[in-house]
């Protein structure tokens, strides 16, 4: 049985990694205006935080149409006979649910929807595990059982710079807001049920950062291989600061920089930074 990995544009892997390991993807849009742009082919996260700052309002955000997804699964079932598709968590898009759909309506391949729980890189350790198991052979159920293994250890912590961000989106009351930017609080948020929920509350970007770190070691078992990934908003030379504080302290921890798209972008906004991990 030959198997295809599908993912969507939320995972961040970049073109050249997706096309050399045979990976696919659907994209999210996001929305400005009467205009949306499919994140990873019509807009780059670079060119989203210049737009943001000079839009009046946020953009929107919307999961691919249950449509596009057929049509993906359609020209998969040319050359493959499964499917795993792995996507972000189901808490925060119905992205993985129109997958479901979307199965429903082809025929000739076998569709097999992993909810990551997750998102960004961190659904894209998932998505890479996937991909190196579907090429050397790996039956849809033994994936899919890889994938449940690593969902025991993967974790990830985000921290929000700009909480006036936050209060445009309609997540945060503008006093709240207000209040916070005086006091320069930078919350922690982490994923919880399938959807993001604060963590903690941290005064300064600084301290933020190095509970990040914090929150590595605690769960680091000693002795263990780790890949983390470090995914930011706009801020690559924080990114590379902390990829190399982890990777002067540990000699066991693969570390890879990642950032956060247009699509989780909108929601967290530029200057935010995480880190997430898994045992390898």
């Amino acid at each position: 049985m030959k198997t295809a990995v599908l993912t969507d544009s939320t995972a961040y892997i970049p073109e050249d990694v997706r096309s050399s390991k045979h990976i696919h993807m659907v994209p999210l849009n996001v929305i400005f205006g009467n205009e949306a742009y499919k994140e990873e082919v019509d807009i780059e996260a670079d060119e989203f935080y210049e737009m943001v700052r000079n839009a009046d309002q946020l953009p929107k955000t919307s999961q691919p149409s249950v449509g596009l997804v057929a049509e993906k699964l359609e020209e998969l079932s040319k050359d493959y006979d499964a499917v795993v598709a792995i996507h972000l968590s189901s808490g925060i898009s119905g992205t993985f649910n129109g997958t479901q759909a979307a199965s429903e309506m082809v025929q000739g391949i076998d569709v097999h929807a992993f909810d990551s729980e997750i998102s960004c890189y961190i659904q894209g350790f998932y998505v890479l595990e996937a991909a190196e198991m579907a090429d050397n052979g790996a039956t849809p159920e033994q994936i899919l059982a890889r994938l449940e293994e690593m969902k025991q250890s993967i974790n990830a912590y985000f921290m929000v710079d700009d909480l006036s961000h936050l209060q445009r989106g309609g997540r945060l009351s503008g006093a709240q807001a207000f209040v916070g930017s005086l006091l320069q609080v930078k919350p922690l948020l982490h994923f919880v049920d399938k959807k993001i929920v604060p963590y903690e509350k941290i005064r300064t970007r600084k301290k933020a950062v190095k509970r990040l770190v914090q929150l590595f070691d605690k769960e680091k078992v000693a002795g263990e291989n780790y890949a983390c990934s470090v995914i930011h908003a706009n801020r690559p030379e924080d990114a590379k600061e902390l990829k190399a504080e982890l990777e002067a302290k540990y000699d066991d921890v693969e570390v890879i920089i990642s950032y956060f798209g247009p699509v989780i972008g909108t929601h967290l906004g530029e200057g935010s930074l995480g880190l997430g991990w898994y045992k390898k």
